[in-house]
């Protein structure tokens, strides 16, 4: 699977050092919303349940309240006890616009082709929890 490094606007955003941002950045990168506005919008939500700074991850009430409010939809490709049907591969997700769970991360794919700031396919052997789409 083809990976294009990228941080998804947060350094032209002005935001600098290490963080656990790759909701902000996934969404920001699969819906086009600029970085900033995404980082916003995730506090804001993150607030509401409770949850610490965007920076630090998010949970799922919040990632879920953001992507359904803005029109996406989620299909599971993971169940308990059903074992891994679909792996973070070109061949094995549909085209299009895709915000996809995996373990401790979320990730855009677009068009069969990784956006993120590193790799994280596990050389295809990644299993993916679920993605979201917008029809």
């Amino acid at each position: 699977m083809m990976v294009n490094i990228t941080d998804g606007g947060r350094t032209a955003a002005g935001f600098k050092g290490k963080t656990k941002d790759c909701f902000v950045r996934a969404f920001s990168i699969a819906a086009g919303v600029d970085y900033r506005e995404a980082y916003n919008l995730t506090r804001r939500t993150a607030k509401k349940h409770g949850a610490p700074s965007p920076r630090h991850g998010v949970n799922r009430k919040t990632s879920d309240e953001i992507l359904r409010a803005h029109g996406w939809q989620w299909v599971a490709t993971m169940g308990i006890g059903t074992g891994c049907g679909v792996h973070l591969r070109a061949d094995e997700l549909p085209a299009g616009r895709l915000i996809c769970r995996v373990s401790r991360h979320w990730v855009a794919v677009i068009d069969g082709v990784v956006h993120d700031n590193h790799d994280p396919t596990r050389g295809g052997s990644r299993c993916v929890y679920g993605y979201w789409f917008k029809p």
